[in-house]
């Protein structure tokens, strides 16, 4: 077993999760601690500033040194760590064209720290010919087996919900003996989740997010907006899929006449119906959704999932897990597999012709 450190900085560009976890890369034998570090305003700020800009862009070099010092703030409290997962920044994603960019140099990451480091997880699945996301699906499976193993869960098919910037779902079929197994996991990102709202809260109140839905719970979501919405072609593409952080432009724009209560109403429901519309696409449907990100501690967002799936909604921690943390613990997870040259990606999750072991190792410098 190896005591691995996971860091995961999203798309919702509110800071860094780091989480240890104990594991040999198929199963999980522990969780340890964990830490999370906000970024500031100007932090923040010049995230957003490169945001859709590939290697070479005029704010790439700053977003990516300050994703490295962040990260390795944050890192240097977990001396255990004997491994480091290091997922780095999404600024742009484009599969079908361009590939993925992960901003951050984890050889830089290495040095600091002084201790390997697994990287630049998504560009071999999309050279494979992969959506290259999402990659926690694997996880998820492992999450599943762990978590029955411990008596939280029946042994059912279990849906995980990511509400991050960007929705994903992961079906989980406990029947399986590993996760890349034809059926054990099929994956992908539903729609927008929490960006679009925190990019209205921001311009709007100058907030970082609706914290709580609080906002939304007073305004009343505009069906005719959602109902456009569920057109764009995203929705009627196979499964599995993925998206930009900004795959959605026209949805800002069809609020802008809203009032901000309505607006944040409006822009919740919606992404509570891009998950529905994917659920419609699973056989079976599972009958129990496990809700993690920062989005479940959205009451607006979670009611409007409990409306809108036939399924009963729940956060992950009802199955004894982090929701916060899941997303970093999975990046320490994926970079034990990377060490033993185990799968974090196939074509269930990805689209990728077949399991693919993405990532990078860089090693410190021997002394």
């Amino acid at each position: 077993m190896i005591h691995a450190l996971g860091m995961m900085s999203g798309t919702s560009l509110d800071g860094v999760d780091a989480a240890m976890i104990e594991t040999d890369g198929r199963r999980i034998a522990g969780f340890g601690r964990s830490a999370w570090r906000a970024y500031s305003g100007n932090e923040s700020g010049l995230l957003h500033a490169a945001l859709g800009q590939w290697p070479g862009g005029p704010d790439v070099a700053d977003a990516a040194a300050l994703s490295v010092a962040a990260h390795a703030a944050l890192a240097e409290g977990f001396p255990e760590a004997e491994l480091v997962g290091y997922h780095g920044q999404t600024l742009a994603h484009d599969p079908a064209g361009r590939g993925t960019h992960q901003a951050g140099d984890g050889a830089a990451l290495a040095r600091r720290l002084d201790r390997p480091v697994v990287w630049d997880f998504r560009s071999e699945d999309v050279r494979q010919g992969g959506e290259g996301a999402p990659l926690a699906p694997f996880f998820h499976w492992a999450c599943a087996e762990w978590a029955m193993g411990q008596g939280h869960l029946p042994r059912a098919p279990v849906a995980f919900l990511n509400l991050g910037g960007v929705g994903n779902l992961t079906f989980v079929d406990p029947a399986a003996d590993a996760p890349e197994a034809p059926g054990a996991c099929i994956a992908f990102d539903t729609g927008p989740a929490n960006a679009p709202l925190n990019d209205l809260m921001r311009a709007r109140r100058g907030l970082a997010r609706d914290e709580g839905g609080r906002l939304a719970l007073q305004g009343n979501p505009d069906e005719r907006v959602i109902a456009r919405f569920l057109e764009h072609p995203h929705f009627a593409r196979p499964l599995p899929k993925s998206l930009d952080r900004d795959a959605f432009p026209a949805l800002a724009a069809e609020v802008a006449g809203l009032s901000d209560a309505d607006a944040a109403a409006t822009l919740t429901h919606a992404a509570a119906a891009a998950v529905a519309a994917g659920m419609a696409a699973l056989d079976p449907v599972p009958g129990l959704v496990l809700v993690c990100g920062g989005g479940r501690h959205n009451a607006a967002l979670m009611a409007a999932l409990a409306a809108r799936l036939a399924a009963r909604v729940a956060p992950v921690e009802e199955a004894g897990l982090d929701g916060d943390m899941l997303e970093a613990q999975a990046f320490g997870w994926l970079a034990v597999r990377v060490l033993r040259g185990l799968p974090t990606s196939g074509p269930g999750t990805t689209g990728a012709p077949g399991p693919v072991c993405g990532g990078r190792i860089s090693h410190p410098p021997r002394r």
